[in-house]
């Protein structure tokens, strides 16, 4: 089985985003791969288009990728004041390979990248997960209400 590679893009992904760059900064069509990635696997996601997923990556200060091979087989991003608040988004492992430690090497790539270093107050939304991101030092907020407005 081929080892993973970890990816820190610079900030808005633009090799990504734009070259479809992977591993080595070889083509691999990773807009596609990230677009089936988060149909597959995060039903929050599902449905996005290439144009809207280019414009979600150029808004994001932080995005990281997992691969295995020519495989996407991680993906998470963050937006960020860079000193007060940052947010995490999308992170997404393939439920085949949850439990072997990827999903904890993502979010810690993820915190210690330098648009996040320093920031007093990280958040992320999870459905079902809390417990996986509570190993990670998220805490639960009592009091707090999430709140939504949709376009």
């Amino acid at each position: 089985m081929d080892a993973v590679c970890l990816l820190i893009h610079a900030p808005g992904a633009p090799g990504l985003r734009w070259l479809g760059l992977g591993p080595g900064l070889r083509p691999t069509r990773s807009l596609w791969k990230l677009q089936r990635l988060l149909d597959q696997h995060a039903f929050w996601a599902q449905g996005r288009t290439l144009r809207d997923l280019r414009r979600m990556l150029a808004g994001s200060a932080a995005v990281v990728s997992l691969w295995r091979g020519r495989r996407l087989v991680g993906f998470g991003r963050a937006s960020s004041d860079g000193v007060f608040r940052a947010v995490l988004w999308d992170v997404v492992i393939p439920e085949d390979l949850q439990g072997q430690g990827l999903g904890r090497q993502l979010v810690e790539a993820l915190l210690n990248t330098p648009q996040l270093q320093g920031v007093e107050r990280v958040y992320l939304m999870t459905t079902n997960s809390a417990g996986f991101y509570e190993q990670l030092g998220f805490q639960r907020v009592e009091g707090q209400q999430l709140l939504l407005r949709g376009r």
